[in-house]
């Protein structure tokens, strides 16, 4: 015989907003955070919309609110594939307009005005050896 559950008793296993598999076991504000695009102010600002405590756990949140979370970020927000994509499109832009900040991502140079004379390893990848140049 099957026993009918309600939906705050079902804990959930995985849950799954915005195409990504949110962690259970953390509290509702640091799991939001794993979304692209969603980072520490804007999960407080959804929590905060839709009256659920920050501090619950993913687990504890029934179907409802879940799909409350999912359906507010669908509505409200910019996350993942589209947030890259969009983003990925205004770096495209630049680089056909080939404006300063365009040659700069086209050259993989720093672009916001960072020296380059010594630093900026991440953006220029691993020293090239120079030739002749040994102690």
């Amino acid at each position: 015989m099957v026993a009918n559950r309600s939906v705050e008793q079902e804990k959930y296993t995985v849950a799954r907003i915005a195409g990504v598999n949110i962690p259970t076991n953390k509290r509702v504000l640091i799991a939001l955070t794993y979304i692209h695009g969603i980072g520490p102010a804007k999960a407080k600002e959804i929590t905060a919309k839709l009256g659920i405590a920050p501090e619950r756990r993913v687990q504890d949140l029934s179907d409802q609110e879940v799909l409350q979370i999912r359906e507010a970020i669908d509505a409200g927000y910019t996350v993942e594939g589209d947030l890259r994509r969009q983003t990925a499109m205004n770096i495209k832009r630049l680089m056909d307009l080939a404006c300063y900040r365009g040659l700069r991502h086209r050259k993989g140079l720093p672009v916001r005005g960072q020296r380059t004379h010594t630093n900026a390893r991440t953006r220029k990848g691993k020293a090239k050896p120079i030739a002749g140049k040994k102690k």
